[in-house]
Order: structure tokens, then C-alpha cells, then sequence
């Protein structure tokens, strides 16, 4: 279970919302930016995707390592293996926390960090379906995230409100999914995947038109570019992660 996000708020986001500055750049070099900004930010999306795919791969076949999460005579989690699980939450905190104090070198390296702690801890899922319906689930998810970005980055409506009422979403899948940690109903559970496939579905969407508008009014080539387009990454990556483990609820054949 994953289901967090990062919002990350800068000083260059909110000048996304008040037209960076009044004009001090023209549309076209705007337009430009936000461009390479996006391409930068889906590069290391990709890059952390590919790390903690790879990650998972290796822990998952190997059964030292998977035993060292995987306590093999209760089939309960190790206290290393607990680490592992939450760990990555911490990070995000902290990238978060940390962005205004960080450097970027700090910020790549913790988001390296972060992808293969994700990765160990989704090695769980190679264990549990069959690797042929993590694929297909990985290609849907690839699919319907690459729709969705599409339409943040060209559509004209203003999707902050929306966005909210996504966070909103959020907010309920996890105290939904807390309290069916007792109730322990199937029926409930499909329920909650099928309201996180929209929300995180909805979240892309906005995540890539916040990412557009601040990608449009920063500087080029500046540390602090560079550190925004590092927490992008990490927004986009979470709102795959999140998307892929909820449809894999509907598409996955347990072994």
C-alpha cells in the first residue's frame, strides 16, 4: 500500500498562479520552458520507474534478499522488511521538507534512494501475481497515465479545483482503506480500488498542468530548476506507483 502524494509548494509555484511575473517572458519562451521543464521531469520519472522496476526484479528472485522481508516459516514481514515498506514515506517527507534547504546533488540522491525502497518493497507483488499480469497491468497503467498527461499538459481548463477535490479523494481512500484493515471486505476493497484508479487517474492530469505552469515561468539551468524538476518527478512517479497497484487489483491473477 502505498497511497500518498507530494504536493510540493514553492516560492516558483505560486508565481504559476499569477502569470509568472506580469509578461517578463514572452509566450513562445514560456511555452518553450515548459517544455523542456516536462521532458526533464518525465526523464527522471522514467529513470526512478526503471530503477525500482529492476530493484523488485532482483529482490523478488533472489531469495536471500526476499527472506530478509519475508520471515519464509510465518510468512509475516521481517522487521527489516517493515523498515523497507514505510520507509519510503519518510523520504517523501523529507524531500518535501527539505526542498528549500537541500541541494539538488541531496535531492537526486534521495530520490535515488527512494526509488529502491519502492522497489524492494513492490518486489511483494512479483511474489503474489503472475509476472504476465504485472506486465499487462504495467502496459494499461503506462497507457492510461500517458492519456491523461496528454490531457493536463493541453487542456485550457484551469484544474486546481479539481485537483483539490482529488486531494479530498485521497484523503478518504486512506481512511477507508484503515478501516477496512478490520473489517477485512472484499467488496469494500473493490470499492476503494475503483475510487483510487480515479483519483490518482484525475491527480496525473493535475499534477502535469501544475508542472506545465511552473515549468513555464523558471529560469533555465538554475539549482533550484533543477530541484523542481527532481520533486516533479517524485509527484508523477507516486501518481503512477499509486495508479498501477489499484488497477493491478482488477487486473492481477494471483499465482
Amino acid at each position: 500500500m502505498v497511497y500518498f502524494h507530494n504536493n510540493f509548494k514553492t516560492d516558483t509555484d505560486m508565481l504559476s498562479r499569477n502569470n509568472f511575473g506580469a509578461g517578463v517572458q514572452t509566450k513562445i519562451e514560456s511555452t518553450d520552458l515548459a517544455k523542456n521543464f516536462i521532458a526533464n521531469v518525465f526523464a527522471w520519472m522514467g529513470i526512478a520507474l526503471a530503477i525500482s522496476a529492476f530493484t523488485a526484479f532482483y529482490f523478488a528472485t533472489n531469495e536471500n534478499l526476499i527472506f530478509s522481508l519475508i520471515n519464509p516459516e510465518t510468512g509475516g514481514m521481517t522487521v527489516l522488511g517493515w523498515i523497507v515498506m514505510l520507509s519510503p514515506f519518510g523520504f517523501v517527507l523529507a524531500m518535501g521538507m527539505g526542498f528549500q534547504k537541500f541541494s539538488a546533488s541531496t535531492l537526486i540522491l534521495l530520490f535515488g534512494a527512494f526509488a529502491i525502497l519502492m522497489g524492494a518493497s513492490l518486489s511483494f507483488i512479483l511474489l503474489v501475481y503472475t509476472s504476465a499480469s504485472v506486465f499487462k497491468t504495467f502496459v494499461v497503467t503506462a497507457g492510461m497515465f500517458g492519456i491523461m498527461s496528454f490531457v493536463g499538459y493541453t487542456t485550457k481548463t484551469d484544474l486546481t479545483k479539481f485537483g483539490s477535490l482529488m486531494f479530498m479523494g485521497l484523503i478518504g481512500i486512506i481512511i477507508a482503506s484503515v478501516i477496512n484493515m478490520f473489517m477485512q471486505s472484499g467488496t469494500f476493497d473493490y470499492i476503494i480500488s475503483f475510487i483510487g484508479v480515479l483519483v490518482f487517474t484525475g491527480l496525473t492530469a493535475y499534477d502535469v498542468q501544475k508542472l506545465k505552469r511552473i515549468g513555464a515561468g523558471v529560469q533555465y539551468g538554475t539549482e533550484s530548476t533543477r530541484k523542481l524538476v527532481i520533486m516533479g518527478a517524485l509527484s508523477l512517479y507516486l501518481d503512477f506507483i499509486n495508479l498501477f497497484l489499484f488497477l493491478l487489483r482488477f487486473l492481477g491473477n494471483r499465482r
